[in-house]
């Protein structure tokens, strides 16, 4: 099975004033295709600049970023912008959905701005059954409950089929009767499609959903020694 993504030495420094500060100290991570990764750790252990970094929405400060095999990490902006477009479907904690527009339009939207301009009819149709979203495609978010809105989130995410999917504390503005079924929804996209995901969260349950556990803590990874890609003996640690 292929690595869909590598993040080889992966550093992101910042300046506040005179003063630097090391969100990421070296982060290296391999994902094979169809990984379903959680990424959990305190608030500011530097995450959320990790899946920014991995995703082509910022430059790290050093390192390199792989993903399906195009280096993201060091080409000009309108290069990652494309391979973003083309590899990256991403999921936050706001729903972020076109108020005016109804659930099939937000995925119009999508797949117009983000696809090849090919419609998928048979991939539409099954994504809306998996997630639950037949009879919710003709209304708009304010005639939806929170984890559906999520969910038509997860649907626009996923709808051009990419490489990888991010999520960002999708369960954050969620009860918990919809994270479950959310972190459900996750879960059978990444078995029924094979589609590789990377979350990030602070909560442990939802951690557990994923195949694989990646614990951050300031700036770093975790290393744990059950991992079978660890080797002590080695100065770059791959999780």
């Amino acid at each position: 099975m292929k690595n869909i993504l590598e993040a080889i030495d992966v550093k992101k420094t910042y300046k506040v004033g005179k003063i630097e500060v090391a969100a990421l100290r070296g982060v290296s991570i391999r994902m094979r295709e169809g990984e379903f990764i959680s990424i959990m750790g305190p608030s500011g252990c530097g995450k959320s600049t990790l899946l920014h970094i991995l995703g082509g929405l910022a430059r790290p400060t050093a390192g390199k970023v792989i993903i399906d095999g195009e280096e993201i990490s060091s080409v000009k902006d309108g290069a990652r912008t494309d391979i973003r477009r083309r590899k990256i479907g991403f999921v936050f904690q706001r729903y972020n959905l076109l108020p005016t527009l109804s659930a099939e339009g937000n995925l119009e939207i999508a797949r117009q701005i983000f696809g090849n301009g090919k419609r998928d009819e048979n991939h539409v149709q099954n994504v809306l059954r998996l997630l639950g979203l037949e009879r919710k495609v003709k209304h708009k978010p304010a005639e939806m409950s929170g984890g559906e809105q999520q969910r038509v989130a997860i649907a626009r995410a996923v709808i051009n089929k990419p490489a990888i999917l991010l999520a960002d504390e999708p369960t954050g503005n969620l009860d918990t009767e919809n994270s479950q079924v959310v972190l459900a929804m996750l879960q059978e996209l990444n078995r029924t499609f094979n589609q590789s995901i990377i979350m990030i969260t602070h909560n442990p349950e939802a951690a557990a959903v994923g195949n694989r556990l990646v614990e951050m803590r300031d700036g770093c990874i975790v290393p744990h020694e059950h991992d079978v890609s660890f080797n002590p003996k080695e100065d770059t640690i791959y999780i």
